[in-house]
């Protein structure tokens, strides 16, 4: 379907970071050489430094090659960087905008094309920056569609998101917004969907009767690193429970959209979020759990009197027909065991344990863990009989990897959703609403984090899953956590 797409021009806000030579370049190159891109695409990067066109080119050049790997060859790299341009700009200056404007008319003569806007940029400049868009004509339609897409973080906390989504909507509509998650770009989530809603054998499973409760876990294996600054400002709810743990919990436990289309995917997702319970009272201290790794303290730009969780976990509810009674453990921390990110349904146990004499201990409930980094896949844990030993049981494991022995990698996130931007398909992006019932959920959290009515903040050792408290918590409420680095290898 993307070979039908108009001409188009992506202007990158930023081009000279980290996040354009990692990813955006890589993932733009590797559409090129799979011609999946449209006829015609130009690319203009868009930063303060002063670059000419060649040297640009010349300098993404060694970037993706480095990004790229095997994936890099020369010929192909060149015929991409034919269409390729640089445009030194501040966007804090509206004239920057006009000369851009000039570039943009010259690159797509008078028939125009199609313009995609990425701001990879701070987050604080994303609403100055659609501002002088606006009035510099660039969001005009008349030549082709405008989009605007947007990094997160949406705003700090509910009215910084909905200051954002005002400022944003003052130039481009809701269907021209673009708010990237780049975990909804991996296939391992995609997948998720198509096995609950394209198979019949666990859609029917899949509620309150038969699910004790679902664990989402995202594990990072790095410390803060560098980004002490930011992430102490920022903390582990606002850095990933906001976007990333709230986008996996509505993909799991969204019911089925009548059709495979923008909207009614992102109104289902959006029914999970107001269906989710708030937390009050005596919840914020018994239903979840903060920490901070060891040494933390120690980190470059850190004050040494921080209180910032680097580890956390929420229970939530989700208060419906399907999930009621079901809780979701979202987990997430730095300096962890491993990196994985998983999610975890955990069956009930058989009603009756026919074979529970036979067994050296109580037989362990059925388990599906869908594996969305890394090693792609699905596993599923079930009862099998102990060849030649009677009736004993033992636990078994059917395991899948979308990659696919043998087969080429897994594609990037940001290839799928820099084509779904072209294409105008919002499916996989965060909507306005979504953005603001998310930080509902979150905030009252943070605000009594800053309370008396705050859990502790326990020390973890690095390398483990949190603090060791965190294990008794969860055997205080007669289940365990999944900890497998990684289920699949």
């Amino acid at each position: 379907m993307y070979d039908k797409l108009q001409p188009a021009t992506i202007v990158i806000f930023g081009a000279s970071g980290d996040l354009t030579r990692r990813k955006l370049i890589p993932a733009l190159y590797r559409l090129h050489r799979q011609q999946r891109l449209p006829v015609d695409t130009r690319i203009v990067g868009v930063s303060r430094t002063a670059f000419s066109h060649d040297v640009w080119r010349e300098q993404l050049a060694e970037t993706t090659a480095e990004f790229t790997g095997d994936d890099f060859e020369a010929t192909a790299f060149g015929e991409f960087a034919a269409n390729v341009f640089y445009q030194a700009g501040d966007v804090s200056k509206s004239e920057d905008f006009e000369t851009l404007a000039t570039l943009l008319d010259e690159i797509e003569g008078e028939a125009g094309a199609d313009r995609v806007y990425y701001l990879s940029i701070m987050p604080q400049l994303y609403g100055p920056t659609v501002a002088r868009l606006g009035a510099a004509g660039l969001a005009n339609e008349e030549k082709g569609r405008r989009r605007v897409v947007i990094e997160k973080p949406f705003g700090t906390d509910l009215d910084t998101a909905r200051q954002l989504n005002a400022e944003v909507h003052q130039v481009f509509e809701e269907r021209q917004v673009f708010r990237i998650d780049h975990y909804l770009g991996k296939e391992t989530v995609q997948n998720l969907l198509v096995l609950r809603f394209g198979n019949s054998i666990f859609e029917p499973l899949w509620n309150r009767h038969y699910v004790d409760h679902v664990q989402i876990t995202v594990a990072e294996s790095v410390d803060v690193g560098s980004r002490g600054g930011y992430y102490d400002r920022a903390g582990v709810l606002r850095d990933m429970f906001q976007n990333h743990l709230l986008q996996l919990m509505m993909v799991t436990a969204m019911e089925s959209p009548a059709r495979f289309e923008a909207d009614q995917v992102r109104d289902e997702k959006v029914k999970v979020l107001r269906s989710v319970k708030s937390l009050t009272g005596a919840d914020f201290a018994q239903e979840t759990v903060r920490g901070q790794y060891e040494g933390y303290l120690d980190e470059e730009d850190v004050p040494d009197d921080s209180r910032t969780a680097t580890f956390a976990i929420l229970k939530l509810h989700v208060h419906n027909w399907r999930w009621r009674g079901v809780p979701f453990y979202l987990r997430c921390g730095k300096a962890m065991s491993c990196r994985t990110t998983q999610i975890v349904v955990q069956f009930k146990d058989p009603p009756h344990l026919l074979f529970q004499e036979n067994t050296q201990r109580t037989a362990e409930a059925n388990r599906l863990v869908v594996q969305i980094q890394p090693n792609e896949g699905i596993q599923l844990r079930f009862q099998t009989k102990v060849p030649e030993a009677g009736m004993r049981l033992q636990m078994s494991d059917l395991d899948f990897r979308f990659g696919g022995k043998g087969k080429r990698g897994m594609p990037d996130a940001y290839c799928r959703l820099l084509l779904d931007a072209l294409q105008g398909d919002a499916s996989l992006f965060a909507r306005s609403d979504e953005v603001e019932l998310a930080w509902q959920i979150i905030d009252p959290i943070l605000e009594a984090w800053g309370s008396p009515a705050a859990p502790p903040l326990q020390t973890y050792e690095r390398g483990q899953w949190g603090p060791v408290s965190s294990t008794q918590w969860m055997y205080d409420q007669g289940r365990e956590w999944f900890d497998v680095c990684p289920v699949l290898h």
